[in-house]
């Protein structure tokens, strides 16, 4: 049967090809120019233009501002905003209500009361992701390549749809589902060669390890 994955951090169109290929259920674009894993708006919408309905296209944003959003989600064609910076609860709903388009907070993870932190965010987000921690004086939050403790996750309570992300590969996807009960799962790091240099190779190995989890 398989689990849903989110292939994050695309920046051309071999890698999206692959990803839409090897049976990705979301593809992840990311507007925080310090990553390297960065894309303008223009960019994305090439990028998105041939992507089949069905799989959904997400926004990675990191604290962005309202002129920011609103460029984003009239210009880069995508269903999803993913919000990966401090934002509260409130703001989350904001961004919500003023953008209309569905939402995913992404949570970092390092102690357990790090995961009761999603209650906050049961009734103003659409879905959850759970992701490492970044290392201190980290310049993004996500995309560290660092896994947390899985088992953290085992008991989680919430409502929402959730993803699990932070360091994952081929190799380790397996267990970290297992352990986590995860039902959908993010991967960036985990892909490529080099930071922000995606590996077809990679990527369909990871897809085809997941189809059978």
């Amino acid at each position: 049967m398989g689990i849903d994955v989110k292939i994050c951090g695309l920046s051309d169109e071999d890698a999206v090809s692959a990803a839409v290929e090897g049976g990705a259920a979301m593809v992840g674009f990311v507007f925080f120019p310090p990553s390297p894993r960065y894309v303008t708006v223009e960019r994305a919408a090439e990028l998105l233009s041939p992507v089949p309905k069905g799989i959904i296209r997400v926004g990675l944003v990191v604290d962005a501002d309202d002129d920011r959003l609103a460029d984003i989600t009239a210009n880069a064609g995508i269903d999803l905003l993913q919000l990966h910076g401090s934002e509260t609860p409130e703001r989350v709903r904001d961004i919500r209500q003023r953008f209309g388009l569905p939402v995913m907070k992404v949570l970092g993870v390092l102690e357990a009361d790090d995961v009761r932190v999603a209650g906050q965010y049961e009734d103003v987000a659409d879905r959850l992701m759970f992701d490492a921690k970044p290392p201190v004086g980290a310049t993004r939050p996500g995309g560290n390549a660092r896994a947390f403790d899985w088992s953290l996750l085992s008991d989680i309570n919430t409502n929402l749809p959730w993803m699990l992300a932070g360091g994952l590969t081929a190799e380790n996807v397996g267990e970290a589902v297992n352990i986590s009960r995860a039902g959908a799962v993010d991967v960036s790091s985990g892909i490529e060669d080099a930071p922000g240099r995606k590996s077809l190779k990679k990527i369909a190995e990871f897809l085809a390890v997941t189809k059978n989890l």
